[in-house]
């Protein structure tokens, strides 16, 4: 296998790409990091059986990107990075492995703080901390800012009330129909969050087991990951993997926003503006979901739940600032975010 790492790096303005592996305990890893102009580079480690490395480092590469224009937008003195480990965190997870990771970030000395993404826990953080003291999103116990998750899911809420705003002229979500895709711990609190608010929903997950711990009393109506797109619906809600939107499935949506946790949602920039074309909403992926990472953010000058939840819910008010800028400039809305973050990154 013949990768260009160095022109995939230079495409996207990569400042480091640092690949670790410990025989030991079978570690294989690859950290990156986008920029650290703002701050060091956060980001979280995410546990995934690639099938080849080059898609572990596509993954790094677009994700650190990705968490540099959210800390961007967000108006936080952080840079962008992200860890993958290649393994299925079911079956590979061991503490040796996870220490391991924990030296392999303290050998960046601080350039890098690794958080917690898909396959990993807050005790996994814990067990990285023994051979680290660069980990952000520690349990509220240790002194950290506790399960990001949740503050996720409110960040999401807060969009997507401003989504329907703009296409309805009405912000509630009082029997507006939503389809999720995805019931991870995000994806389980957004449910819970929008049966509150009145919204009638569907939700979708590869893993059966997930669907089988929804309550009944969400009434949600289950549908097969391949319906899910299909479904006719207000809002379209990616709450798992990336690259979701895509040649295939531009084809079966019905709905008229997309706005959800999932990082990364447009396999690629051109479906961005073809849901623009299309007419559909699209609530930038690293806008609406930043709430995790806003209430990481808070943890560096003691952290408060008060103030952190304050400051998700600001997330409502970036994401107008985006409509705004794409109505008055003619553009689509994830064109009009990326302006935000370039704006604020040349300013710094």
């Amino acid at each position: 296998m013949d990768l260009d790492l160095f022109g995939m790096m230079r495409k996207e303005g990569h400042e480091a790409l640092h690949v670790f592996s410990d025989p030991e305990s079978g570690l294989r890893a690859i950290i990156g990091i986008h920029s650290t102009k703002l701050g060091p580079a956060l980001g979280g480690c995410r546990m995934w059986p690639y099938r080849v490395t080059e898609e572990a480092v596509q993954d790094v590469l677009h994700l650190s990107k990705a968490m540099t224009y959210k800390a961007a937008v967000a108006d936080l003195s952080l840079g962008g990075g992200k860890a993958v480990v290649i393994g299925d965190s079911t079956k590979d997870k061991t503490e040796a492995l996870l220490v391991a990771l924990g030296r392999c970030v303290e050998s960046l000395n601080g350039k890098y703080l690794i958080a917690e993404d898909v396959g990993m826990t807050l005790q996994d953080m814990e067990s990285i901390h023994r051979g680290t003291s660069h980990v952000a999103g520690r349990a509220r116990e240790k002194g950290g800012s506790g399960d990001p998750s949740i503050m996720t899911a409110l960040g999401v809420l807060e969009g997507m009330k401003v989504c329907l705003e703009e296409v309805f002229g009405d912000p509630s979500l009082k029997d507006r129909v939503v389809a999720i895709q995805g019931v991870g711990k995000v994806g389980t609190h957004l449910t819970q969050l929008l049966h509150g608010e009145g919204a009638r929903l569907y939700l979708s997950d590869l893993d059966s087991e997930r669907l089988r711990k929804i309550p009944g009393s969400l009434k949600a109506t289950i549908t097969s990951p391949e319906e899910i797109y299909s479904v006719p619906c207000d809002l379209f809600a990616p709450c798992a993997l990336g690259g979701v939107i895509n040649e295939q499935t531009l084809q079966l949506l019905r709905c008229r926003i997309i706005a959800g946790a999932a990082n990364n949602q447009l396999a690629d920039k051109q479906y961005g503006s073809r849901l623009y074309e299309r007419g559909i909403l699209y609530a930038p992926d690293y806008v609406i979901n930043a709430g995790g990472l806003i209430n990481i953010a808070c943890e560096f000058s003691g952290y408060s739940p008060d103030r952190a939840l304050a400051r998700v819910r600001g997330i409502a008010d970036t994401l107008r600032k985006v409509f705004t800028l794409s109505k008055r400039e003619g553009i689509p809305s994830y064109q009009a975010s990326d302006q935000m973050a370039q704006d604020r990154l040349k300013l710094s």
